[in-house]
């Protein structure tokens, strides 16, 4: 049976969102302490691919991701999950409230839940952990009193209860995550996709600007953007890119060709069906069939059949 490796330990919302993302198929989930080992488990043909997250509505990106996905050899996300991000106060049977004197969890759930915890609990102590999964064990063990944690994990750490449910400071926080995997046959375009990039260009005036102008030419939709630092080489940023459509398509193809040309490098991060299922809008002059038009008009140009 083929392995997928997700975000561990077990308990957290990558293992919920990586079940999310393989129920077509059977497959064993194996647990990895960090995103950089569970991509290099892909790299290495360990897994098949591993379910990793990529951004949060509340707290952005999540740099670790992004930074391990462009170094190493290429990998391609083939298909996206988006999880209502929820948490649950988790102790010891018999802890109150009252005397929870440090709560432990991801520094992204402790962001997500920094209201709540300021108003019910103002004299605890944050903790920060791997995973908040890592924090439910981690309390199971003695070492903190409570842990905010996805409700999962108590399928995993049965010797805690709930003390409390449903929090977050923002009812409609999302968390995004790929299922990634190693280059190959990409999945068909379902003219309900988006495509993924890193791009670096070069540091002239105006670079961003020509780079952002090849995508609006093309009537592309561009719906996330994001800068990281090239960590060996200061004042250097990579370009994260998302947009709707699917390589295969002739605007998106056209867009990636005349990037390829304007930047220093760009590194294609997958084509793949967008979790809402939201169709692409494309204007007129930007459809297949407008650019199979203009093609077949080039050609008869070129092969002296002037209309």
């Amino acid at each position: 049976m083929p392995q997928i490796a997700y975000l561990g330990p077990p308990g957290t919302f990558t293992e919920q969102a990586t079940r999310l993302l393989t129920e077509d198929f059977d497959a064993d989930l194996v647990p990895y302490e960090t995103v950089p080992l569970a991509l290099a488990a892909v790299r290495a043909g360990e897994v098949l691919a591993a379910g990793v997250p990529v951004e949060n509505s509340v707290e952005g990106s999540v740099p670790a991701t992004l930074d391990a996905l462009t170094t190493a050899e290429p990998l391609v996300a083939v298909q996206e999950a988006v999880l209502p991000v929820q948490f649950d106060l988790l102790a010891r049977p018999g802890v109150a409230l009252s005397e929870i004197g440090t709560v432990a969890s991801h520094p992204h759930a402790l962001a997500q839940v920094r209201s709540w915890l300021s108003e019910n609990m103002p004299g605890a102590r944050t903790r920060a952990t791997s995973s908040t999964a890592a924090a439910a064990a981690e309390v199971a063990a003695g070492e903190f009193d409570a842990a905010i944690s996805a409700s999962v994990a108590l399928d995993h750490y049965p010797s805690l209860v709930r003390l409390v449910g449903g929090i977050a400071d923002v009812p409609d926080a999302v968390t995004r995550f790929l299922l990634v995997r190693r280059p190959g046959v990409l999945p068909e375009p379902t003219g309900a996709d988006r495509t993924s990039l890193c791009a670096v260009i070069s540091d002239e005036v105006g670079s961003l600007v020509e780079m952002l102008a090849e995508l609006a030419l093309r009537g592309i939709n561009l719906s996330r953007i994001e800068s990281r630092p090239i960590k060996d080489r200061f004042g250097e940023y990579r370009f994260f890119l998302d947009f709707d459509g699917h390589v295969a398509d002739a605007r998106i193809g056209d867009a990636l060709t005349a990037l390829r040309r304007r930047c220093s490098s760009v590194r294609f991060l997958g084509s793949y069906p967008k979790a809402d299922r939201s169709p692409a809008s494309v204007r007129p002059s930007a459809s297949e069939q407008a650019f199979q038009t203009s093609a077949n008009w080039l050609e008869d140009l070129r092969a002296g059949r002037l209309a």
